[in-house]
């Protein structure tokens, strides 16, 4: 299970709470990373937000949303979002800031 999994089922229930659909993937792996479940998600739903730990700048969301874009980008009826690290070292002391919490997912 990813790191972020919790905080991004604690955000879906938040959202079904609200009436809106959630389809939550995590990716176990990132080579080889199941693009067909993320494929089939977008062409499904017509969205999709990834949520990373690492910074936003040359993170696996980009390719994640590279992917998307040559594939299924008919599909979309929202940009692609994603929730990131920042682009800037960060010390651990503040990992409390830094971390993703479910309203941003």
């Amino acid at each position: 299970m990813g790191r972020h999994v919790l905080t991004c089922e604690d955000a879906a229930k938040a959202a079904q709470e609200k009436g809106v659909s959630v389809e939550l993937i995590d990716l176990r792996s990132l080579l080889p990373w199941d693009a067909d479940a993320v494929l089939a998600s977008v062409r499904k739903t017509g969205r999709l937000v990834i949520v990373q730990e690492a910074p936003r700048t040359l993170g696996f969301a980009s390719e994640i949303s590279a992917t998307v874009a040559e594939k299924a980008i008919d599909s979309l009826r929202a940009p692609i979002a994603r929730v990131s690290g920042f682009d800037t070292p960060f010390p651990y002391t503040l990992e409390h800031v830094y971390k993703p919490i479910a309203s941003a997912c």
